[in-house]
């Protein structure tokens, strides 16, 4: 085992997808996916099959990522709004820790307009408090979604040209890294936010090469498709006639996507065993969240429904964590930075709200959430009511409820997977839906959650799409 000159300290390695849902994975028993290196990694790993989506969208689930905290604490209740940095983040611990924090890819928490995100004033993220402690090497920019020839920005807003494939070009520069890191003498953290399989699907979009593996195999709408839009859809969510029948070619696209996903995967894990750094590196690896593809009515995220919500969560560290093991305790969003602290044996910061389960990947006992809270707070990237919902995620049941009726919902995800009984008016649940209904009031409470309107964070929380308060400043 080769260690970095700083004491055994391990190093962290975080590699999350864009869109990619876990039941697109081989490992989760998607025959269709080719997914060999994601695969092999889940037999080396601690596999969390609960691992939740606390907010199913970009920004919003970052800024849980970044600051163990639910949405209604950080601000970011949709995208293209601007971070506010006065959290202590998950890199500001790692690097006052001795840590050299590197981060490569899709930022999205930086951009204050709808639109224009290809302007550097969008998408460049000066050196400061604006990256939440990622001091050391930076190559990112706010978000796109064309992954041929793009670019990124280290220190200036000077667009640095990625030639070829994105994914296949962050991953190079995320092995660099790594390399650079491992000869020095401190111990380093490198996130790797992949861009892809999220839209737009096209075969322009993906390599050839990966396509091909799928480009005779037959995709079909899933079981539980309707032919509806989801009344409570954004403009994100609604499907037109031509996007539903456009959703196995799409399918087909994603599946190469997520192909190529693999492949790079398959290249972090097998550097950092030429290093001999396997042994003293935490690796991660999973998404942000899910895609719908015309389940129950509805295209895009921002939903409570398993499609967009369950996502992959796979940690290794041979070191400390049994290879090939599970755990069904249910893992959200702001859980992943205490989590992950913990094992490092670093500090949690007080503000943070997320749980410690960290016992569950050492395979240890531990006090669990009955269930993850889950938030939504508004259209996916626009000031409109009408779409706001709050929901529990638990290993049986999903509850939840709109803001704008009261409407609810309850699904046994166990006996019920594609989620088409609705059991709110069944006798025989009437106490389970009592009781998720206490919880949630309770989980609310307990982060002062006061299910505003989308609009409601527009007027009292930000001015010109900049965050400009926190829950702790506006208390």
């Amino acid at each position: 085992m080769r260690q970095n000159k700083n004491g055994n300290k391990p190093n962290l390695v975080y590699v999350f997808a864009d869109q990619l849902r876990l039941s697109s994975c081989g490992f989760a028993g998607d025959e269709k996916a080719i997914t060999p290196n994601i695969d092999r990694l889940a037999c080396m790993s601690m596999n969390y099959t609960n691992a939740i989506s606390g907010h199913p969208v970009c920004a919003p689930y970052r800024a849980s990522l970044f600051t163990g905290k639910y949405t209604t604490s950080t601000g970011m209740v949709i995208n293209e709004i601007r971070m506010n940095p006065n959290h202590r983040s998950f890199a500001n611990v790692l690097h006052d820790h001795g840590y050299d924090t590197s981060y490569i890819g899709k930022w999205h928490l930086w951009a204050n307009e709808l639109g224009n995100h290809l302007d550097s004033r969008n998408s460049y993220v000066p050196p400061g408090s604006h990256r939440l402690g990622f001091d050391g090497f930076w190559a990112a920019y706010n978000f796109h979604h064309n992954y041929y020839d793009m670019y990124y920005h280290t220190d200036s807003p000077e667009k640095i040209v990625m030639e070829g494939y994105e994914p296949d070009g962050q991953t190079s520069l995320a092995i660099e890294q790594i390399k650079r890191m491992a000869a020095s003498d401190k111990p380093f953290a490198l996130f790797l936010s992949l861009g892809t399989p999220h839209d737009p699907w096209d075969t322009g979009n993906v390599p050839p090469l990966y396509y091909d593996m799928f480009k005779n195999v037959d995709f079909t709408l899933p079981l539980n498709y309707s032919e509806a839009d989801d009344p409570y859809s954004d403009g994100w969510a609604a499907l037109n006639p031509e996007m539903r029948r456009s959703i196995p070619d799409w399918l087909r696209v994603y599946y190469a996507m997520t192909a190529n996903l693999d492949w790079n995967v398959g290249r972090i894990v097998n550097v950092l065993q030429d290093l001999e750094l396997t042994d003293n590196t935490v690796v991660v690896f999973t998404s942000d969240h899910g895609e719908m593809f015309g389940a129950h009515g509805r295209g895009g995220k921002n939903i409570f429904y398993e499609e967009a919500v369950r996502v992959p969560f796979l940690i290794r560290w041979p070191q400390k964590i049994e290879e090939g093991s599970t755990t069904d305790v249910c893992l959200n969003t702001c859980d992943i930075m205490p989590t992950l602290l913990s094992l490092l044996e670093l500090p949690i910061p007080s503000e943070v709200e997320g749980t410690d389960l960290s016992f569950a990947a050492l395979g240890k006992d531990g006090l669990e959430p009955e269930a993850a809270f889950l938030q939504g707070t508004g259209a996916t990237a626009d000031w409109s009511d009408g779409h706001e919902w709050r929901a529990l995620r638990s290993k049986r049941y999903t509850y939840a409820i709109y803001r704008v009726d009261r409407h609810e919902y309850l699904f046994d995800n166990q006996a019920d997977p594609y989620q088409l009984t609705n059991l709110v008016d069944h006798d025989d649940y009437l106490d389970v839906l009592t009781r998720f209904r206490d919880m949630l009031e309770q989980k609310m409470q307990q982060h002062g959650d006061t299910f505003e309107s989308c609009s409601w964070y527009r007027d009292h929380w930000t001015e010109d799409r900049r965050i400009v308060r926190t829950a702790t400043l506006d208390s």
